[in-house]
């Protein structure tokens, strides 16, 4: 991961369905996230001794490291989550999918999505007026703004920003639907964007 310098993205922590919201737990994990690559590589020189010779425990330069959480189970659906997100600045991942909490809220400079199939766990594909949507909501992060659909959980709004990144993935291939769901999204958030 260090290896990688300016190119790495921001980190993804998923958790298990079955991990239930724990504040002390969560707040405790959020806490000890490397903040940038020079924390990290301090964090990497204390490995287990059977990792000698294969982890790389130098950075390469000072970069800023973003953390993202995929959630899995609905008692992280509450407040309290998102504003210890907001005080780490750790993005909650925008999940789509059917069985799994989804979240709108902005807990950090950044937006992170996770595309799985709305209607089939990594199977499904998505409709000409889903990817609309989704463009539109990629749209109104990237320039700064809020989400105005109901899978907002806290009352506070997020920091303003006047622009932002946008990570968005889809991983519903197991019928080879991502790539062309990825390049229909792709096109549509250009256009909006221009």
């Amino acid at each position: 991961m260090l290896n990688l310098g300016e190119k790495l993205g921001p980190i993804l922590w998923q958790l298990p369905p079955s991990f239930k919201f724990d504040r002390d737990v969560m707040k405790a994990f959020c806490a000890l996230l490397p903040r940038d690559t020079m924390q990290a590589a301090m964090m990497a020189k204390s490995h287990d001794p059977w990792m000698k010779d294969r982890a790389v425990t130098e950075a390469i330069a000072k970069e800023k490291l973003r953390h993202a959480i995929e959630i899995r189970h609905k008692s992280f659906a509450t407040p309290e989550f998102i504003e210890l997100l907001r005080k780490y600045e750790v993005a909650i991942v925008c999940a789509d999918a059917v069985e799994w909490p989804r979240i709108f809220d902005v807990t950090s400079d950044f937006v992170y999505c996770r595309l799985h199939g709305s209607e089939e766990l990594y199977a499904s594909g998505y409709s000409d007026d889903a990817l609309d949507e989704w463009a539109a909501r990629i749209a109104t992060w990237a320039r700064g703004g809020e989400s105005s659909d109901d899978a907002e959980i806290s009352s506070i709004p997020p920091s303003a920003a006047s622009k932002r990144d946008v990570y968005a993935y889809f991983d519903n291939d197991v019928k080879a639907r991502a790539p062309i769901d990825a390049l229909g999204l792709i096109e549509r958030v250009k256009k909006l964007l221009q």
